[in-house]
């Protein structure tokens, strides 16, 4: 009796690998809703590039709301000055990388100036790399307005699912 019992023991270890935590499977159940309607709702506002909406939301999906916000603050902070700075610079000049490093430097000390965290910086370069360094088919000011509205609409829905749907 002894070894039926041991033989069944050793074969749940085996499968205790296929069960997963409940509070995992919300939370990538939550994650995944998140991240279905941020690209859904950047669709149906006509954005191009409707997966920067998705990979905002999944930057910002936090255990708390807390924390979603102290990430979201950084990162809209960051893509406005980025966006703002790219759509002026590129317009003036097309893949210019001088102007890029000018850019990017000035947008360092303003970010200090302004006092804002340094993950707000580095949300303003990648944005003015991403405005300024890609081939473009459209003005630069209308690449930078869709990248900030697409990160925007991304940080929003990864707010609401965070306070409406909580760890």
């Amino acid at each position: 009796m002894t070894e039926g019992l041991e033989a069944r023991v050793a074969g749940l270890k085996k499968l205790t690998w296929l069960r997963v935590d409940r509070r995992e499977f919300t939370r990538a159940l939550r994650t995944t809703v998140a991240a279905m309607a941020s690209f859904l709702v950047a669709r149906w506002f006509g954005m191009p590039e409707s997966y920067w909406a998705t990979v905002s939301t999944l930057i910002v999906m936090q255990s708390t709301v807390g924390a979603a916000w102290t990430v979201s603050k950084d990162r809209l902070a960051g893509t406005a000055l980025g966006a703002a700075a790219g759509g002026v610079l590129a317009t003036h000049a097309d893949e210019n990388v001088a102007l890029f490093g000018v850019g990017l430097f000035a947008l360092g000390v303003l970010c200090a100036f302004l006092r804002v965290r340094r993950s707000a910086y580095r949300y303003a370069g990648i944005t003015l790399a991403i405005v300024m360094l890609i081939v473009r088919t459209q003005p630069a000011w209308i690449i930078a307005f869709h990248r900030f509205i697409e990160i925007s609409i991304g940080i929003a829905i990864g707010l609401i699912v965070t306070a409406l749907w909580p760890e």
